[in-house]
């Protein structure tokens, strides 16, 4: 039985092994660490909240941030008295989408890499991102959000209270918001979306954070 134990314990491993052996082809030129030179000021403010700036963070000061004025199951809204960004999300549907499998684990959805819980069919979609700044609406496109799932509204603390991990953040001069979506599940999932003089500019997505 003491021998027996052992090669069961391995064989059990090298299963485990070959399950999660299958093609990643997650892109990641969205990723802070590909932030370019040009961005020097948006990636340290990034680096101020960022798990994945994590290395650039000593010093940093935390940003100004926009408080949560609700949330629900399928939506949260950061407001003050100049801004307010709602997202909502949705479920996922596969029968109405392209999915590249290998054996049973999703690579691809509708030909491209996507976010989240990669390898496992999604649940939860990004359905819109609204963004008011004065009077103003923000346009953020779909294609800023439409292969990211799985996002993270809140979760419940030790106390049983709701807790949140995103946030809505605001550069020194005012100039440039991040809304940021942290979920620790799947090894970690980062998502925040750049706005800068009423204008969206980027998106940085990170993910594995918590590998």
């Amino acid at each position: 039985m003491r021998i027996f134990l052992p090669i069961l314990l391995l064989c059990s491993t090298l299963c485990l092994a070959q399950d999660d052996e299958f093609r990643d082809f997650r892109n990641k030129k969205d990723n802070f660490v590909k932030i370019p030179t040009a961005q020097k000021d948006i990636r340290a403010d990034l680096a101020s909240f960022l798990m994945a700036g994590i290395d650039e963070s000593i010093t940093k000061l935390p940003l100004k941030s926009v408080p949560v004025k609700a949330y629900g199951a399928n939506y949260m809204t950061w407001a003050n008295d100049q801004i307010q960004v709602t997202i909502k999300t949705g479920t996922f549907d596969p029968s109405k989408h392209k999915l590249m499998m290998e054996e049973k684990h999703v690579v691809k959805i509708d030909n491209k890499p996507y976010y989240g819980n990669y390898g496992e069919m999604p649940h939860t979609t990004i359905e819109s991102i609204t963004v008011l700044v004065g009077k103003d609406t923000i346009a953020i496109p779909s294609t800023a959000y439409f292969d990211l799932y799985e996002p993270s509204f809140f979760y419940q603390d030790k106390d049983g209270g709701s807790k949140t991990r995103n946030g809505v953040f605001l550069s020194n001069d005012g100039n440039t918001i991040y809304i940021y979506l942290l979920n620790t599940s799947f090894k970690g999932n980062e998502y925040t979306w750049v706005i800068q003089n009423k204008q969206y500019l980027r998106r940085v997505v990170d993910f594995d954070v918590l590998k």
